[in-house]
């Protein structure tokens, strides 16, 4: 159904990512940004999301000029407040005990870049996610796990533990998980149709 007829470069060191392309067959390359993720003061969480995607993307895309370089980025969001990745265990508890009983929204921002045709956009896609009341006891044992600390607001809804904590979600799945894969699709038949090839 998706076939590049240029490389595709994931600028994003997120195994989940990596997984999620994975599962449309698309060929791909992983080249991680390692620029520093700075978002300008007074963004929205959709703003900082594809301003931190295009960082990315614009950070490895000089490299492979004749590609189309993908970067992302994910933040949760409480009451107005971002919630990335916990620095440590009592952090990760913390964003748990904050996020239980409640609703919050995942923001996902991509941005592709295709050097060779000098274009270039940005999209996003928020999702609703509302989780179950934890016991203190509950979150305990997710954060000795481990799973928390290299995801945005301290859980993974695709984890075997962290599905058991969330209640419900209202629009894409794929968003929480890293990568909004049909948001993803729309961009590229909307910007980059000169791009695909029928499969």
């Amino acid at each position: 159904m998706l076939h590049l007829r240029v490389p595709l470069v994931l600028a994003s060191q997120s195994p989940r990512r990596r997984q999620l392309l994975e599962r449309l067959q698309i060929p791909f390359s992983v080249h991680p940004s390692d620029t520093d993720e700075v978002i300008p003061p007074g963004c929205t969480p959709a703003d900082a999301v594809r301003h931190l995607a295009r960082q990315k993307a614009d950070a490895v895309a000089p490299g492979f000029p004749d590609a189309l370089t993908l970067g992302a980025d994910t933040v949760v969001v409480l009451d107005g407040v971002v919630l990335g990745k916990p620095n440590d265990a009592a952090e990760a508890a913390e964003m748990l005990a904050s996020l239980s009983g409640r609703s919050h929204t995942v923001f996902t921002g991509i941005a592709l870049v295709h050097p060779a045709t000098e274009r270039s956009v940005e999209a996003f896609e928020a999702t609703e996610v509302t989780f179950a009341p934890l016991h203190p006891a509950e979150i305990e044992a997710y954060v000795r796990s481990g799973s928390p600390m290299d995801k945005a607001g301290g859980y993974g809804i695709q984890d075997d533990a962290g599905a058991l904590l969330i209640e419900g979600v209202r629009g894409d799945y794929y968003n929480v998980v890293g990568l909004p894969l049909h948001r993803l699709y729309r961009t590229l038949c909307d910007y980059f149709p000169d791009l695909l090839a029928p499969r």
